[in-house]
């Protein structure tokens, strides 16, 4: 936790500042001030306990102009992602706790109605804040307050499907509703497709500023900025938009009051903006062109790498180095290197991801095969659905996404893909617990939500060798969907290249002999925490428990189930995922289909619960299958016996 002498001999504004109200009792000019001592208390802080760098810098004048102009947390402000929200955080009776920010017991790197009443809505996912901001500003109508509701969403999230939906009903009901469009040309890779090209294009030369400002000025003078005034000047700007750029407004088509774009660095300004603005009736939008990483020259030059640079010297910008040479290299990237010797030697091989084309190493058949691979943007269910038409035409698609973002594309997986048994596989990233990014993104879910699926092949790889053997298994002919999900962060083999092999599906394997009535099935790499504990035990009492790999959790591997059910009175399953509907409850309903209920089943994993942030090693901990939980379930099992 940062010292209080360290805040006031360093940030002397804010440490007068433990609310917005405070911030609202400060007079205007003292507002630049505040934003730098923000940006520098962030780049203090997160140089040494990193998080997400680069969207916070370049919010900090939107978070004090909205927090200094409406009466929070009365008045509702609904971030998208949270990404942005670091600021918010430190404005709202949480700069004394920042240090703990994504740590165990502290602070959530996302906006949590849970932490603060400032925190209005769930913000880990993109594109939900117009919808979910419509939905509060609706409620003020119909209770009859004057709530204002401010909803703050990037460029790259507002090309989401369901912030398209939102926009497409705001104007529909009579709503007050306000849109920050928060325009910095990037999401965490560039934004792609029509809307972000459109985006970027949406500026105006000088001399239609010079025209818009005169007008304001003129119609200012003559009394009519009341809300009809405001109405005018902005039909004015509209026709002189369309007319000096050729473009139309996508936003006045859907009957939502456009203004902008502005500098959204401007902290006066923008205070200026939300006051002519935010009393305003109907839904409107505010277009605001801001820098990812202001304020620190290395993520303003490299907003990218800056989106979690990690730690850094906050002197220098120098990243700290994560890897030495002889440690293995991440699951994503010995993905992103396999599916390019793939794409080689199989021309049908296209590659897809939704807006994560460095988070999930897709970039690197993106600089091999430029032709073949597509970033579709923050559209999950639509990339789902497009590998689906690429594959009804002879092609074969390798569609990377994190676990946590694919549950928005499942209606698509089943609709789309599962039905017609196309050749698509879905390669899901960051599956499992995920550590500091917390409870929005854990992949938890992804076994138990695929398994229910008909045809659906679902694999987990132990090791990068099991990883490169599936995706290879993944392309041959003869396959539908086929899902293989591997965790984040690193492997366990320095040599991760081996010559691929098929994996055949639906067969497991036998990892260590033994002759205990205990006998332990895991899948995927937790099955090497499993390993360790096997070996734990049989030093410590001697017991040699036999461990099985299931690899493929459906089709599943009965006859390993019958060779395990037949030698043991106790079956331990361990996944690195929910209890509910994953491998043990497959496990489960093969020894009741079978006639085998004689035979006791435990089952380690992810339990009936949402998991707060913290390091892996701490949620394996709390859900019950790090080391010595694994350990303890087998020796327990064994003292029963």
């Amino acid at each position: 936790m940062t010292s209080d002498n360290y805040i006031k001999d360093h940030f002397p504004l804010l440490a007068t500042i433990d609310s917005p109200a405070d911030l609202r009792r400060l007079p205007e000019e003292q507002l630049p001030q505040v934003c730098q001592e923000l940006r520098q208390m962030m780049i203090h802080e997160l140089s040494a306990n990193p998080g997400h760098f680069a969207s916070s810098m370049g919010a900090v004048e939107i978070v004090v102009a909205l927090h200094y102009v409406l009466n929070t947390p009365d008045d509702r402000i609904v971030w998208d992602v949270g990404h942005q929200a670091y600021a918010h955080k430190i404005l709202t009776g949480r700069r004394d706790r920042f240090a703990e920010n994504r740590k165990m017991g502290g602070l959530s790197g996302f906006p949590n109605p849970m932490e603060s009443d400032y925190d209005t809505f769930v913000a880990g996912h993109a594109s939900n804040s117009i919808s979910a901001a419509l939905g509060m500003a609706m409620a003020a109508e119909l209770q009859g307050t004057d709530r204002k509701v401010a909803a703050v969403i990037g460029d790259a999230s507002i090309s989401g499907g369901l912030a398209f939906e939102g926009l497409n009903n705001a104007a529909n009901n009579k709503n007050n509703l306000l849109i920050i469009l928060n325009d910095n040309d990037m999401s965490i890779d560039r934004p792609v497709g029509a809307l972000g090209r459109y985006m970027t294009e949406m500026t105006t030369s000088k001399g239609y500023n010079n025209l818009r400002d005169k007008a304001y000025r003129r119609l200012r003078s003559r009394g009519m900025i009341g809300d009809m005034g405001k109405g005018i000047v902005l039909r004015f700007n509209n026709a002189m938009k369309s007319m000096l750029t050729g473009q139309q407004n996508i936003f006045e088509g859907l009957n939502i009051r456009y203004f902008g774009p502005f500098d959204g660095h401007d902290v006066l300004r923008l205070v200026k903006l939300l006051r002519e603005v935010k009393d305003m009736t109907g839904p409107k939008l505010l277009h605001l062109h801001t820098v990812k990483g202001k304020g620190y020259a290395p993520a303003e030059s490299d907003p990218t790498t800056w989106h979690a640079p990690g730690k850094f010297d906050e002197k220098t910008g120098e990243r700290a180095k994560n890897r030495a040479e002889y440690e293995p290299l991440k699951y994503q990237d010995v993905f992103g290197r396999t599916l390019v010797e793939l794409a080689d030697a199989n021309p049908s091989i296209v590659g897809i991801t939704a807006a994560m084309p460095s988070g999930t190493s897709m970039s690197v058949m993106q600089q091999a095969h430029p032709q073949r691979t597509f970033d579709v943007g923050i559209s999950e269910a639509h990339a789902v659905t497009f590998a689906g038409g690429l594959a009804k035409e002879g092609l074969h698609p390798f569609v990377a996404i994190y676990s946590s973002f694919l549950q928005r594309a499942y209606d698509s997986i089943i609709h789309d893909l599962s039905i017609a048994k196309l050749p698509v596989t879905l390669c899901i990233d960051r599956a499992g617990l995920v550590g500091e990014d917390g409870v929005t993104h854990h992949g938890a879910f992804d076994l138990s939500y695929l398994r229910c699926i008909p045809g659906m092949t679902i694999a987990a790889p132990i090791n990068e060798h099991d990883l490169r053997d599936l995706m290879y298994t993944s392309q041959l002919p003869g396959h539908g969907p086929f899902a293989i999900r591997y965790p984040r962060g690193r492997g366990v083999l320095v040599d991760w290249h081996n010559e691929m092999h098929e994996l055949p599906v639906g067969r497991g394997r036998l990892l260590s002999a033994g002759d205990a009535p205990v006998a332990v099935l895991s899948i995927g790499h937790i099955g090497n925490l499993v390993a360790k504990a096997v070996e734990q035990v049989a030093q410590s009492t001697g017991a040699r428990v036999p461990h099985y790999d299931m690899i493929y959790l459906k089709p599943i591997d009965g006859n390993l189930l019958a060779q395990a059910a037949d030698a043991a009175h106790t079956l331990i399953t361990v996944e690195d995922g929910t209890r509910i509907g994953g491998l043990g409850t497959a496990v489960a309903e093969w020894l009741e289909d079978n006639h085998r209920t004689a035979c006791r089943l435990v089952r380690l994993g992810i339990g009936d619960e949402f998991i707060d942030q913290g390091t892996v090693a701490q949620q394996q901990q709390q859900c019950g299958f790090d080391l010595p939980s694994i350990v303890n379930a087998i020796i327990n099992a064994l003292n029963e016996q």
